[in-house]
């Protein structure tokens, strides 16, 4: 194991903006390293300050086109931009399938922004479990925003509320995209609707249809009522419109108290997990799996009940 000063060193030189740095804390964080703890204690002081913006849509909306173009938005405004591009995993070695890092080619060489693809090795949400310590690590880096591209999956994509500040959600004409996202919930999570793919058939009828389901919703006063707009991400068009609503909406929800209240849930979510994951890692060392198989024989055959089982259970770890 390293010692702290290497841990140390290591922040200090992704502050500076040294890409390998940043490269190394976030294989830590996805090799779920011993030293992980470390560098979370130790990046803790400086994060806090980028702006989290998550971009989710089904597959073929052009989410990897658009985050390109923002990318290129936001460098021009002179921000630090790093995006996490969350891919299937291969069944075989684990790893990002897609890699959209080669269809961002034309942000690699620039020093101001950093991508990393990130395997979701089965997760479900749209989200790899370690995301959240990897935004750690890009916004104590010096990030000015982080952009989050998840997998694609459907109605599982409703998870990146959870560690985004703002959502912004792309649909596409064609595509039943409107149904579909009222079927799985996304209408309820996004900040900011975009309807890429404007210059085809059917987009102005899908921008419709998005703004009378919304306009449906019981909002409280004061709320923010997220618009509707429309790109052409591939020829960078509404792109800049995108950019200004996404401003818009982090300024309201740092005067409301809404991004306090997201961040808050944020961090509630992740101790949770750390927590169950002690917990799971505990029970594995004690031997709990043939605790938990004797247990589990025993209310099938009506010895017990599931919650008795349990309180047994808990009281081994003790």
């Amino acid at each position: 194991m390293a010692r702290t000063s290497d841990v140390a060193t290591l922040v200090t030189q992704a502050r500076e903006g040294q890409a390998r740095a940043v490269a190394r804390l976030i294989s830590l964080v996805e090799d779920a390293s011993p030293q992980l703890r470390e560098v979370m204690a130790t990046l803790q002081p400086f994060a806090g300050r980028a702006h989290v913006i998550g971009i989710t849509g089904s597959p073929g909306v052009g989410k990897s086109t658009s985050t390109s173009a923002l990318v290129a938005a936001f460098r021009a405004q002179g921000k630090r931009v790093g995006v996490l591009a969350i891919d299937p995993s291969s069944p075989f070695s684990g790893g990002a399938l897609l890699g959209d890092r080669i269809r961002m080619q034309e942000h690699a060489s620039d020093p101001g922004v950093y991508i990393r693809s990130m395997a979701s090795r089965g997760h479900l949400g749209g989200l790899s479990w370690s995301t959240p310590q990897a935004v750690r690590v890009l916004d104590a880096a010096g990030c000015d925003v982080i952009i989050l591209e998840t997998v694609g999956v459907g109605q599982s994509e409703i998870e990146v509320v959870g560690i985004a500040d703002t959502v912004l959600v792309l649909l596409a004409p064609g595509m039943g995209d409107g149904i579909q996202a009222a079927k799985a919930g996304i209408l309820e999570i996004g900040d900011v609707f975009v309807v890429n793919k404007a210059d085809r058939d059917g987009a102005s009828a899908t921008s419709r249809e998005l703004r009378h389901m919304i306009s449906l919703a019981d909002r409280p006063a004061g709320s923010w009522t997220p618009p509707v707009l429309k790109t052409v991400a591939s020829q960078g068009e509404g792109i800049d419109k995108v950019v200004e609503d996404v401003d818009k909406h982090f300024a309201w929800a740092q005067e409301s108290g809404e991004l306090t209240r997201r961040r808050q849930r944020r961090a509630a979510d992740e101790i949770e997990a750390i927590a169950l994951a002690v917990l799971r890692a505990r029970m594995a060392d004690l031997g709990a799996d043939d605790n938990v198989a004797e247990l589990a024989a025993e209310v099938l055959a009506g010895v017990t009940d599931p919650y008795t089982a349990a309180d047994r259970l808990i009281a081994t770890l003790d």
